[in-house]
């Protein structure tokens, strides 16, 4: 095996990389994984639970995550920890060790590879369709509209700017997931696309029927 080991922590929402992700933790084998990381590097990975609990173990657990960082962390009187965590890359899991007393896997970097595509053009139609969207659940009282402004940062490379804006988007945890496992950055804005547009036109037959 050439993977390096790495704390996991499955859940059953996914953090992209480039993002943020806040986290409530409480379970006493996590409240023992942030004691490990923040007297470490504050490193741990992310994985979705595809089928299971959060809670308790025996969950069945996605094969590609993120390797995530610590930014902020403060520890309740009762034990509990308030964190954010950072996405900073993929990663797939070689191998799950023992879950002892939390979970732990050899895992390998997934590098940013460039597609065929140029994702230039498909970056700024999904981020048009994440704003119109997020403007339309606003309206059926689900999360508000997005503030103006662009949704990336001018000059940000392609990989990164399109993480950014799979962040602000309404997702379904499954979907979230599709979006990971996507090839490049193009491939990965082409589905979002698809993602909102069949979003939209469940949201328009909502707000048609009041």
């Amino acid at each position: 095996m050439t993977g390096t080991r790495l704390p996991m922590f499955p859940l059953s929402t996914v953090l992209f990389p480039h993002a943020s992700l806040p986290l409530h933790v409480f379970e006493p084998r996590y409240r023992s994984l942030m004691h490990d990381c923040l007297d470490g590097d504050r490193r741990f990975g992310v994985v979705l639970i595809e089928r299971g609990s959060e809670v308790g173990g025996g969950d069945q657990r996605s094969p590609l995550g993120t390797r995530g960082v610590i930014t902020k962390a403060a520890e309740t009187p009762d034990g509990r920890w308030l964190l954010v965590v950072e996405g900073e890359c993929l990663v797939e899991v070689e191998q799950w060790l023992l879950d002892d007393p939390y979970p732990v896997a050899l895992v390998v970097e997934v590098r940013p590879m460039p597609g065929p595509q140029d994702p230039a053009p498909l970056l700024a139609e999904a981020a048009r369709r994440v704003r119109r969207t997020r403007a339309l659940m606003a309206e059926h009282g689900g999360s508000p509209a997005l503030a103006p402004g662009d949704l990336f940062d001018e000059g940000t490379d392609p990989d990164t700017a399109s993480w950014q804006v799979c962040a602000e988007a309404p997702l379904s945890a499954y979907d979230a997931q599709r979006l990971l496992a996507a090839d490049d950055a193009a491939e990965r804005m082409s589905l979002l696309v698809e993602l909102m547009d069949d979003l939209e036109r469940d949201l328009h037959r909502m707000l048609s029927a009041g």
